[in-house]
């Protein structure tokens, strides 16, 4: 498939069709700006209490370790995907509001688009006719 006339570009556009890179790409994102928001000071105040403050560091950064997972390992994305939208959802209460909010919003998304997305078909894979589609739903034809 990569053939020495390929271009970088061409063999990167191959890659990427590969992967749910948008929705890692979010997802570590959202980890990236999640934990700047937490690293914040207020003026002379910055203030990391007990589990709180473990929470604004392990949080994003299991966010951001999902986010690479995703790219690297795209046949696992729905159980990685699922993991980040509990995270992100979660770090709406242990990380400042999921990041203000933009972080939590980024990483959801991302997780969605991780689930929903779907590696191009082969060639030598045709598309389901509607009697095939209807009976692997219904279980008939076992």
């Amino acid at each position: 498939m990569t053939s020495p006339d390929l271009t970088a570009r061409a063999r990167f556009r191959a890659w990427r069709r590969h992967r749910p890179l948008v929705g890692g790409l979010l997802v570590a994102l959202g980890g990236i700006e999640m934990f700047f928001s937490g690293q914040l000071d207020i003026g002379q105040l910055h203030i990391q209490l007990g589990i709180e403050g473990l929470q604004a560091t392990v949080i994003p950064l299991v966010l951001v370790l999902l986010g690479i997972l995703l790219i690297s390992m795209p046949a696992h994305r729905i159980f990685y995907g699922v993991i980040a939208l509990a995270v992100a959802v979660y770090s709406l209460v242990g990380v400042n509001l999921g990041g203000f909010l933009l972080g939590m919003l980024l990483s959801t998304v991302g997780g969605i688009i991780a689930v929903s997305w779907a590696p191009p078909r082969s060639q030598d894979d045709p598309a389901p006719t509607a009697e095939e589609a209807e009976s692997a739903i219904t279980g008939a034809g076992r």
